[in-house]
């Protein structure tokens, strides 16, 4: 056999260009913005080395390793480890790139709590801290903020820390970094549950206002308006009641969404007056008068029924006369005789 030498033209490898090419081919191309798998490649006092299949291991510090507080990398990450990760800055002048998990869990926290507020959940949280204008938990790992008025309780705020509350979403603004929560809501939803409209209930004065009285019922506050105190004329609510007095009142109205409930003692009186000049016996007689104003919305809503379902009679007689109306078309006649 005879073997052959290469010469100085023959094509014995790849060129400079050619394996630059190849590199390139293979190279992959990182943005911030993007989410990549990562191995967790070697662990540093305060972050991680991690492979993602760049040319330099990418850092993690541990800022960046969760949504909460993190002291040390080894409560989030261990060696060999592998899982998401997001790529928060281009490469430094070493080529390193920057990495995050706190960021993947914030995009998600907020799915979650978009989803929750249209869902209309209630979710519970404890109280981290308070301030001059509410209360601050966390909800999904995101920091929540409860307004002063929206706080059901009569503890100062600052007993409120370390307590778990039931709450309601009122606002869930990502862009604005705003998640605003209701205890009010939540509070006045559940009682809500186990009231009716029509019902007598028994309450207590908690606040008087020029439009009204705050009635506490059970742990919740009903509004009775001036307009719903008598029949008679009332100047003002603070010549009729006082703080801490004991009244019977009729819910006349439950508002779920709003948090609302309105009260009445006016449907309460068996003669017009009756709680300026005798409140004990509209007290005496509020079951009573009660069941004549729920006798009053069934009649309401029988009659409303009966309007619906003669209206709708009338639309289906006037489609069927608009039909029968119309010109029949002649039947052909057929060119062959049986």
């Amino acid at each position: 056999m005879v073997s052959q030498k290469p010469t100085a033209n023959q094509d014995i490898g790849f060129t400079h260009e050619d394996f630059a090419a190849l590199l390139d081919k293979y190279d992959y191309h990182f943005s911030p913005g993007d989410t990549v798998p990562g191995t967790v490649f070697s662990m540093e006092p305060r972050g991680a080395l991690i492979d993602i299949g760049a040319k330099t291991a990418a850092y993690i510090p541990v800022q960046e390793m969760s949504i909460n507080r993190v002291d040390n990398p080894d409560e989030v990450l261990q060696p060999n480890e592998t899982r998401e990760f997001f790529i928060l800055t281009d490469e430094n002048e070493d080529g390193q790139l920057t990495l995050s998990i706190r960021r993947i869990e914030y995009m998600r926290a907020w799915e979650r709590v978009r989803q929750l507020q249209t869902e209309d959940a209630t979710v519970r949280s404890e109280v981290f801290a308070t301030n001059r204008g509410g209360a601050l938990v966390r909800i999904e790992g995101l920091r929540g903020f409860i307004p002063g008025s929206h706080i059901s309780t009569r503890q100062p705020k600052e007993d409120l820390v370390a307590q778990e509350l039931p709450l309601k979403f009122l606002e869930v603004d990502e862009e604005r970094n705003r998640l605003v929560l209701s205890h009010r809501r939540a509070l006045v939803e559940r009682k809500m549950s186990g009231l009716k409209v029509g019902e007598v209930v028994v309450g207590s004065v908690r606040g008087i206002k020029p439009y009204g009285a705050f009635i506490d019922i059970g742990g919740v506050s009903g509004l009775l308006h001036i307009s719903e105190i008598s029949h008679d004329h009332i100047d003002t609510p603070h010549s009729v009641f006082n703080i801490n007095d004991e009244l019977k009142v009729m819910i006349i109205d439950l508002d779920a969404e709003k948090g609302r409930i309105s009260l009445s003692t006016k449907q309460l009186e068996p003669e017009a007056g009756d709680m300026l000049r005798n409140r004990e016996v509209v007290f005496e007689r509020a079951e009573e008068m009660a069941e004549k104003y729920r006798q009053k919305l069934r009649e309401e809503a029988e009659a409303k029924a009966s309007g619906t379902e003669l209206q709708e009679g009338m639309q289906r007689d006037f489609e069927q006369t608009e039909v029968s109306s119309q010109p029949q078309e002649e039947e052909p006649i057929s060119a062959v005789e049986e």
